[in-house]
């Protein structure tokens, strides 16, 4: 029996009155589980509205009480966090221990907010002239929205929403419509952890949700990660709009292997980023760039017998290694990636079209896949499949291997495998990348850092939590002031430097 959802507005479940709805599936099974309502332009501005009520009351508490509501709201993810998993996979298909793991990330920016009274103390400078000081504050820049992709609906809201409300802003999320119901469970705990009604909101939809907030002058600010595509539209249309806007877009990660690399940890490490979630993550390992004939064929002898042995199975499997894809038309989408690579003259070491499970017949699986031997004028080289597709790519040397990542549209992470440390730093400090990992295949940074890419990956000046993240949902505000017992001189018509000993 399927379940109409609803949205979240002011601390209560409000039912969707548009008309317009979409189908959410369970990815194993191929059924729909549930109904998510779209919103109109008038229910997205309710939100808001909820929100910019909430605001004054929100942004004039205490950085230390708003910090108690994030250290209440933390216990509770880790209370309910099996149901939270849960609900994570019955929708996108991730195997429950990588929903845990998803939630998890999400859940040390929780905590790096808690400390949020330490984040927003301000610069003070006593006597720049005589008898002034000037000073520096932080302060939130209002109702903030997030837009959020389906890969990740736990870890992603949670990169923006606790830093924006740690900061004293108010928050309205669109979730993904293919997987949403988290979000709404998250609302809920929010409000259970004491944050009061209005401070944050969830809106269901698709293009018109988006639109409406990106031009609605209550906004301030927005946040997006998904492709590149609309992050570039939400970008543009965002700073049209007079907002500040991050937007955390695509990628195509690439990983070197120097011939000197520990090739058993090469192999473990690209099967869990390359294939783990099924492929669909912002920073999984899509292109392994082999450096030297030898080191492309010791790697295709090692790595081809494990993705063709790779565990498939639906989330409910405790066994499997990788889930479904989120839809039948991302499914019909990467095998035309596949296809495509075959047409272009790529090797196809393992196919994983075609994969049928018993009892699961119609769900949206797709096998693990091995190309060898492409080249960067393929389609699948170059764009962003995100599913289960490793391209392999063989360079004749460590400057051409580093020369394909500088080429690459995309500059979200790259990795290199190497036990030479001349070379990784000369890797780490040269290519155009906004995260890099040496011997670490997901280089995702914790979250008191920052995670953002270059190039078509980030548009914007700020990547997402950390403190960029503070800087991003604050605003900059320095203060001069002067107390004297009374200007007794009058008016002042000139301005008085440092080094002005002048009152």
């Amino acid at each position: 029996m399927t379940e109409t959802l609803w949205h979240f507005i002011n601390g209560e479940r409000v039912a969707g009155g548009s008309g317009r709805k979409g189908d959410v599936f369970n990815p194993s099974t191929g059924e729909v589980s549930n109904t998510v309502p779209f919103a109109s332009a008038n229910e997205v501005k309710q939100a808001t509205m909820a929100a910019a009520g909430a605001l004054p009351a929100w942004s004039a508490t205490p950085p230390a009480k708003r910090a108690q509501v994030m250290f209440n709201f933390r216990s509770l993810i880790l209370e309910h966090m099996d149901e939270l998993a849960e609900i994570v996979s019955s929708e996108h298909g991730k195997t429950l221990e990588d929903a845990k793991g998803s939630i998890n990330r999400g859940l040390e920016v929780v905590e790096f907010v808690c400390g949020i009274p330490q984040l927003l103390k301000g610069d003070y400078s006593e006597s720049v002239a005589g008898d002034v000081d000037s000073y520096a504050m932080r302060q939130p820049v209002g109702v903030c929205a997030g837009i959020t992709p389906f890969n990740f609906p736990a870890m992603v809201p949670m990169w923006m929403f606790p830093v924006a409300l740690a900061c004293g802003n108010t928050f309205v999320l669109k979730p993904s419509e293919k997987d949403p119901s988290c979000a709404l469970r998250l609302a809920e705990l929010l409000i259970e952890a004491g944050l009061p009604n209005g401070c944050f909101n969830v809106i269901n939809g698709d293009k018109e949700a988006v639109d409406t907030l990106l031009s609605d002058p209550k906004v301030a600010a927005v946040s997006f990660v998904g492709s590149t595509a609309i992050g570039r539209y939400i970008y543009e249309t965002g700073c049209r709009n007079g907002k500040r806007v991050q937007a955390l877009c695509g990628a195509k990660n690439h990983m070197v292997i120097m011939p000197d690399a520990d090739m058993d940890q090469a192999v473990d490490a690209v099967m869990g980023a390359a294939y783990g979630s099924a492929g669909e993550r912002c920073m999984a390992v899509s292109v392994a760039v082999t450096v030297g004939e030898g080191t492309g064929d010791e790697f295709i002898k090692r790595v081809g017998p494990r993705v063709q042995n790779l565990k498939v199975g639906p989330y409910t499997d405790p066994s499997a290694e990788m889930g479904p894809v989120i839809t039948s038309e991302a499914k019909g989408r990467i095998e035309r990636y596949i296809g495509e690579g075959i047409e272009a003259g790529a090797e196809l070491v393992v196919d994983g079209r075609n994969l049928r499970l018993q009892g699961y017949e119609n769900g949206f699986f797709v096998g693990g896949t091995l190309f060898d031997r492409v080249t960067s004028d393929m389609s699948i080289y170059r764009d962003e499949i995100f599913g289960p597709v490793l391209t392999t790519v063989r360079a004749a040397s460590y400057t051409d291997a580093k020369q394909l990542v500088l080429d690459h549209e995309y500059g979200n992470g790259a990795a290199i495998f190497t036990r030479d440390g001349d070379t990784a730093r000369d890797f780490t400090q040269s290519v155009n990348i906004g995260m890099v990992g040496v011997n670490v295949p997901i280089p995702v940074p914790v979250a008191y850092h920052s995670f953002g890419g270059w190039k078509a990956s980030l548009y914007g000046d700020h990547s997402i939590h950390g403190m960029e993240g503070v800087r991003f949902y604050t605003r900059l505000k320095t203060v001069t002031a002067r107390w004297p017992s009374g200007i007794k001189e009058g008016a002042v018509f000139n301005f008085h430097s440092g080094s002005d000993t002048g009152h």
